[in-house]
């Protein structure tokens, strides 16, 4: 008998953010497909895999906000480590990004990888690769994808600011 570990994924942890940045609002798996520029089968097997994590209720719609800010916190950065890397063209992100970049100033930008971006700086790898396109559209998700990556890739002064405005806006909801 073959056993199989289940484990999160990057690309949960994106759809559990698109799901706190609905703000109370209806949603289903096609329309998490579509905004997120991936397949419904991905949105499936990622929902069962939050579920069984504990980060998403047994009917699937509701994100348990206090544990998804628990793994957030203290596990992202070691579960999904990141280093900057070289500079290149992409979409602002960590503390070059809103809402950290109306209170930190810094010389040296982190940037998603991307031609279609606005900005030059340091290459963080997205959580998933269709976040480039997704975060075009939803400015919620970006917020809170780019405050998820100050955490993963920022400094002390960076990660406290960072943890303190992304729980606002997860546990607002």
């Amino acid at each position: 008998m073959k056993l199989q570990q289940k484990i999160i994924s990057p690309l949960d942890i994106v759809i559990l953010l698109k799901i706190i940045a609905y703000e109370g609002k209806q949603w289903n798996q096609l329309l998490l497909a579509e905004e997120l520029f991936i397949s419904q089968a991905e949105v499936s097997r990622s929902l069962a895999r939050s579920k069984f994590a504990g980060l998403l209720d047994p009917a699937g719609k509701h994100v348990f906000q206090k544990a998804l800010m628990e793994f957030l916190q203290y596990g992202i950065k070691y579960v999904f480590p990141q280093q900057p890397g070289a500079v290149v063209r992409g979409i602002p992100t960590a503390h070059s990004a809103m809402p950290l970049n109306e209170v930190i100033q810094s010389e040296e930008n982190y940037v998603w990888p991307s031609g279609k971006g606005t900005m030059r700086g340091h290459s963080i790898i997205p959580l998933y690769p269709s976040v480039v396109d997704a975060v075009r559209v939803d400015s919620k998700l970006h917020e809170l994808l780019a405050l998820l990556d100050a955490i993963r890739v920022g400094r002390a002064r960076e990660k406290k600011l960072a943890i303190e405005l992304l729980t606002e806006r997860v546990m607002a909801r």
